[in-house]
Order: C-alpha cells, then sequence, then structure tokens
C-alpha cells in the first residue's frame, strides 16, 4: 500500500461542490454555431483544413496539427462553415483568436467513426498516432497535446504512472461526476495509459471528499483484478497540481525545470483517460466535454457534456442563469479561473467550469493591505517561494533579483 507524504504549504478553501452534484450528467443543448479555436492546447495552432461554405459532418477533422507539439480539432456537429477568422475566446487577455465557425444543422450526422480495435494488440506507435489524430489534449487545464505524454524518447524510463483524480479547486466537479458515472471509461483509458507507457506501477490520487467516485472506481478495478492502485488523499488545495500531487503520492519533488518525465513520472488527468476511451475504443475524437455549471445566480447547478465551441451563453441559459444576480462570471475555479466579461466566448477542451457568482457569492476585493513581512504567504505557498521578498523586489523593479528567486 502506497504511503502518503505531504507538500509545503497548502490551504483550504471552501469546498462549494455540492451544488452541483445534486443530479446526474446532463447533455447541453445543440447550439445554433459552434465557435472552434485554432488554439485549444499548448503548442502551436492547428491549421484549417476547411472553407468558408463546405459542409463538414460530426467527427470530422478540419484543422490539423502544426509541428510536434499541437492537436488536431474536429467538427463537434454536423452543419456549415460560416466563418474563418477573428473571435473571442477564453483567454485572460480578452483578445481575439483565429477560429472556425459552424453553423449546425441539427441533424448531427457523424463522419465514419474510426475505432482502434484491441488495443493490447495493436502497434504502440499506431495507438498514439490515433490518439493524436483524435486532437486529445490534457483535460485537467494545461491543455498539453496528450500523444507527446506517451511517446516519450529512449531516456525517459517511467516507473510511475499517476493519474489525477484529485480536482482539489473549489467549486469543480467535472472529473468527479465522470468518475461517479463513467468509471468504466475512466478505467479503460488508464489501461490503454498503460500499456503505451508500461510502467512499474500505477497510481490514481484522489481526495478523500469523493467517496462516491473512490467507491466507483474501486469497485471496476476490483471487477477487472487490475494491478492499479487507488489512493485516497486529505483534501487540501493544490494537491490536484501536478507537482504537489507526485510529491504526496512519491515523496519525489520534480525539480524547478525539470519535468516529471525526468523523474520517471507521468501525469495523466481523469478526464483525458476518458477521452482516450472513446477514441479508441469507440472512435470518436474528442469533440465535448463535462463542464461544471455552477455559482448562485444559476437556477440549475450540476454537470454538462457540451459540445467544443458551445458559446457560454447556450450553457447559462440551459441552466435558468438569472442576469439580474449575476455578478461575475469565471472560467475555472475561483482560485486558478479567470473572470469572463464576454459570455459569447466558447467551450474549449481545458474548459471545466463555468461560475455565475452572485455579489455575495463573490464580493469585490478588498482594498490591498500594506505588506508587513508576516510571513503568512511564505508559510501556504505550495512551490515553497519566498512571496513576500519576491513582492518587495517587484516593487523595487529589482527583476534580476526577482528571477533569482524563482519569479517564473
Amino acid at each position: 500500500m502506497t504511503r502518503i507524504f505531504s507538500f509545503h504549504g497548502g490551504i483550504h478553501p471552501p469546498e462549494n461542490k455540492r451544488q452541483s452534484l445534486g443530479a446526474p450528467i446532463k447533455r447541453a443543448p445543440l447550439p445554433a454555431r459552434l465557435i472552434l479555436p485554432l488554439q485549444q492546447h499548448l503548442g502551436k495552432a492547428a491549421t484549417p483544413m476547411v472553407e468558408v461554405g463546405e459542409r463538414v459532418l460530426k467527427g470530422q477533422k478540419i484543422a490539423e496539427p502544426t509541428g510536434h507539439i499541437s492537436a488536431a480539432i474536429h467538427a463537434p456537429s454536423s452543419g456549415r462553415v460560416t466563418y474563418i477568422g477573428l473571435q473571442p475566446v477564453p483567454h485572460a487577455s480578452g483578445l481575439e483568436s483565429p477560429c472556425i465557425v459552424i453553423e449546425t444543422d441539427g441533424i448531427d450526422e457523424w463522419y465514419q467513426k474510426n475505432p482502434i480495435g484491441d488495443f493490447r494488440k495493436v502497434d504502440k506507435l499506431k495507438l498514439i498516432q490515433h490518439i493524436r489524430e483524435s486532437g486529445i489534449a490534457g483535460l485537467g487545464g494545461a491543455g498539453f497535446p496528450t500523444d507527446i505524454k506517451l511517446n516519450l524518447s529512449k531516456d525517459h524510463i517511467v516507473n510511475t504512472l499517476i493519474i489525477n483524480a484529485a480536482e482539489c479547486e473549489p467549486y469543480i466537479t467535472a472529473d468527479d461526476a465522470l468518475m461517479r458515472e463513467r468509471p468504466d471509461e475512466v478505467i479503460t483509458g488508464i489501461e490503454i495509459i498503460a500499456r503505451l507507457l508500461e510502467p512499474s506501477k500505477v497510481l490514481i490520487g484522489i481526495e478523500d471528499n469523493k467517496p462516491n467516485a473512490i467507491k466507483a472506481l474501486r469497485d471496476v478495478i476490483r471487477e477487472r483484478q487490475l494491478p492499479f492502485e487507488l489512493v485516497v488523499v486529505p483534501t487540501r488545495y493544490p494537491s490536484g497540481g501536478e507537482k504537489q500531487l507526485i510529491q504526496l503520492l512519491t515523496s519525489i519533488e520534480v525539480p524547478s525545470g525539470s519535468i516529471p518525465a525526468d523523474v520517471g513520472i507521468v501525469c495523466q488527468n481523469v478526464g483525458t483517460a476518458a477521452a482516450i476511451y472513446r477514441a479508441v475504443v469507440l472512435g470518436e475524437p474528442l469533440i465535448s466535454r463535462i463542464v461544471t455549471l455552477t455559482g448562485f445566480a444559476l437556477g440549475h447547478r450540476q454537470n454538462y457534456e457540451a459540445l467544443i465551441g458551445t458559446p457560454f451563453s447556450v450553457l447559462l441559459e440551459a441552466a435558468e442563469v438569472d442576469r439580474t444576480k449575476m455578478f461575475r462570471l469565471v472560467m475555472g475555479g475561483p482560485m486558478m479561473g479567470i473572470s469572463i466579461e464576454d459570455d459569447r466566448i466558447p467551450v474549449i477542451k481545458t474548459t471545466n467550469c463555468i461560475i455565475a457568482a452572485t455579489e455575495e457569492e463573490m464580493p469585490p476585493a478588498p482594498p490591498a493591505q500594506p505588506c508587513i513581512r508576516c510571513g503568512m504567504c511564505e508559510q501556504v505557498c505550495p512551490a515553497s517561494l519566498l512571496p513576500q521578498q519576491l513582492y518587495w523586489f517587484a516593487k523595487g523593479r529589482e527583476f534580476e533579483k526577482a528571477r533569482h528567486h524563482n519569479l517564473f
């Protein structure tokens, strides 16, 4: 049994997760327009393969990866391409970005699906290429193209595969709902990842505030007699951070400037595992994801399976938003999310939560108080930094000193 370790700092903010777990995952409405940014992942933006006026089918590839680190994009529903150009996208900058816009026809007609068959008998490189062609990127937030993590160079020997099921951010329950309702998909996806990486051990790290998900996963693991270990860790933010979870489960600290693979570890999110299952077993590319709709300005708080490219406004209306009460709209959680001004922006591969908050729920920030070097920020910093020192270096424009204190 894996011993649980610890990491420096961390906090216990109010969870606010129960609100969105009272009902099962619901399919979101098919929007009249789908807006598909060409940059939904880390790396280079995808290159369009379609033209304005062209009819496309559900699951058809409409933009191909550009270079090594990139991800394909597929049509989430059938319809006609009406525009290729700049549109508002989910980004902290608020800037527009190149997108493909599809006017849906309501038929939802599928392109030819391409399941892989028995993944245990298929050549690894063919399996990895299939995952790349399916446009799968990390669904936990970073959006790193998944095929890159599964096709490591020979100097990277994977000892441990860690599946991140912690979902530590307040409000967000997309992964929790996925594990409760579709544990078979998650576990089969993990089997596919393990087949490619051949790790010595597979650890699934999950916080102890998800008892139903824990039971669902444990039942499937026992039923299939798989050598996966479900490790239940204490609830503490940010235990779901990649480096923090690695430290919790292995005591290994990933050095600054290194990646987990440098120390023999690969991390994947449970949502990514389920997406791999759908791509390999069902032949469905990444065209939808589970999104938590929550916040007290909504009349219906729950998780929705939404097509990639669905405007936020469509989801808010489906969740019975009261715009007179909505004071703040946040994409992501309250800790790492960003405030959104334009609800026309679309769901992308990394959109896991939309919070429509009232003023009482997320009031304006009070005026900043002067730093008195109390050290409380240092005590909770999960990266073991000296935030108060970084603050003074930044204020004094001593940027080189801030860099030496690991600002980045």
